[in-house]
């Protein structure tokens, strides 16, 4: 062979090597999510990576479809007795943790009773079950002490801790501690000895995975994986992941930054979600009643009147048609159980009207810590904003500056923080027993510590009605309680768009990124 001959062989064979190498990253999805990835269990945390994390790893015995329905997921069926008090659950066939395991109803019983210890929509169904236990493997039953009309829904809750499940080895585990091991039955295995935290987390199908035969809907039908790999890339800059998502070297952004939104919709290469009122996010803002100065009631109707959403949702930067100016319902604006109920005092909320109900709340300059979160697309400006508007209404005010995950973290902790802004999504606000704001109401994991005993007896109430007008008019008492007692305070809605490549096909909408169904072009 000839020189020439020789050089023409190895330009080809590096060419093929190279399109091998390119297919090959065709079927890598790249993607930079808004928090970092820290915790790997759902249960113990509410950050919303954790959340993404679950959906990928695990999997959930019902889920929400885009409409807000609950279907069987895990489940083959579910059988209600017509007094409403027994509850048969019969496990789908050829179901397996990523372990090699079969799923059985041990595993799911003692699932479910990790979960409610540490989420509130749980612990409120247990208080009215008086027993869960395994039938057989596929089986198993609830039995109820009182009527609970929202079973189902508990069970498919998608947030803000979500019910997986796992093995029972795992499940008894403390439940206020991360478990050692990532073992679900879900779409992806998670390649937990090759991830470098601040770096790159991977997840590959996982070939002991059964989808479902239905096509996929939100978090329910069929989950079929069509990549070869997720790779959770860490980009803690926000103008960065949008540079690096329209260059092509990330596919996918949980959260565009705002300021951003209106070049990527410019872009032909980049599709920007448009997320509906369901699927937005209320901001709120945290607010520790276990604490001085707001354990004071007075002190927190100072701190509602202090916060004016107009401003906020402005500092995020978003084009208009993705803000709504005013939101003062509990379950969100434009969305299931929308309601105007109790919000005068937000309505009425001014910089001097704060001042003045400072004045006479007898407050003494007490510090008031702000953590702020300086690492989210969506906290960041909300909290230099908030902290700017306590000032001015005459709050001492002290600023906390963390990234996302020890932030969420240091909230459970009853000291060292007073106001904390969160944003939750539209899918979290539906039901008052979910909904963070009425349903922290005396449970002790969830931050912020307030117990109201109307809201207590307006929950249990609701909880065993059934009829949807009795249901709304105990929906909307417990808005004004919960504005009464400024168990939470609402910062304003907004939507968060995702962004991604727009040679990416078959993306399932839904208030989070998921990532099953996915090809690209």
């Amino acid at each position: 062979m000839t020189l020439l001959r020789w050089i023409r062989a190895g330009v080809f064979a590096a060419l093929m090597i190279g399109s091998v190498a390119a297919r090959a990253e065709d079927k890598v999805l790249k993607v930079s999510l808004s928090t970092e990835l820290q915790i790997l269990d759902p249960i113990v945390t509410r950050i919303n990576s954790a959340r993404v994390f679950a959906y990928l790893v695990y999997d959930t015995l019902i889920g929400m479809d885009s409409q807000g329905n609950f279907k069987p997921q895990m489940l083959d069926k579910w059988e209600i007795s017509a007094d409403r008090l027994t509850y048969t659950f019969t496990l789908r066939d050829g179901l397996e943790f990523s372990d090699g395991t079969p799923v059985t109803s041990e595993d799911c019983v003692a699932s479910i009773v990790r979960w409610a210890k540490r989420e509130p929509f749980g612990g409120a169904m247990m208080e009215a079950v008086s027993e869960l236990k395994p039938v057989d493997a596929k089986h198993f039953v609830m039995h109820l002490n009182r009527p609970f009309a929202f079973v189902i829904e508990a069970l498919g809750r998608s947030g803000l801790q979500v019910p997986v499940m796992m093995p029972a080895r795992l499940a008894r585990l403390d439940a206020g501690k991360p478990v050692p091991e990532a073992v679900g039955s879900g779409p992806f295995l998670f390649l937990q000895k090759q991830w470098r935290p601040g770096d790159v987390a991977s997840f590959v199908p996982n070939p002991r995975y059964r989808p479902r035969s239905e096509p996929p809907d939100g978090l329910a039908g069929g989950k079929v994986v069509k990549v070869d790999r997720v790779d959770l890339v860490s980009i803690p800059d926000q103008t960065t992941r949008a540079s690096a998502l329209e260059a092509g070297e990330i596919d996918w952004i949980e959260i565009a930054p705002l300021d951003y939104v209106a070049n990527l919709r410019a872009n032909p290469d980049i599709v920007v979600g448009k997320p509906r009122g369901i699927d937005q996010f209320v901001g709120m803002l945290n607010v520790n009643h276990a604490d001085p100065p707001f354990n004071d009631l007075k002190v927190r109707k100072a701190l509602q009147a202090a916060i004016l959403q107009p401003e906020i949702v402005a500092a995020v930067g978003l084009p208009a048609d993705l803000v709504t100016p005013f939101c003062g319902s509990i379950y969100g604006c434009d969305a299931p159980g929308s309601s105007d109920a109790g919000t005068e005092a937000l309505k009425s909320a001014s910089t001097e009207r704060a001042r003045q109900l400072l004045k006479e709340s007898g407050y003494k300059g007490e510090p008031v810590t702000v953590f702020h979160s300086k690492t989210s697309a969506l906290l960041n400006p909300i909290g230099m904003v908030v902290a700017a508007q306590l000032r001015r209404a005459g709050f001492n005010v002290q600023i906390e500056s963390r990234d996302s995950a020890t932030m969420q973290q240091r909230r459970l902790q009853r000291t060292g923080w007073s106001v904390v802004p969160i944003v939750t999504n539209g899918i979290d606000l539906i039901n008052p027993i979910a909904n963070p704001i009425s349903a922290g109401n005396c449970f002790d994991a969830a931050p912020g510590w307030f117990c109201d005993p109307k809201m207590t007896d307006l929950l249990r109430r609701y909880a065993v009605t059934s009829e949807p007008a009795e249901q709304k008019r105990l929906a909307d008492e417990i808005q004004i309680a919960a504005h009464d007692n400024v168990n939470y305070i609402i910062a304003g809605q907004f939507a968060a768009p995702s962004a991604w490549r727009a040679n990416l096909t078959g993306v399932v909408p839904f208030s989070f990124p998921v990532f099953w169904n996915i090809t690209r072009r």
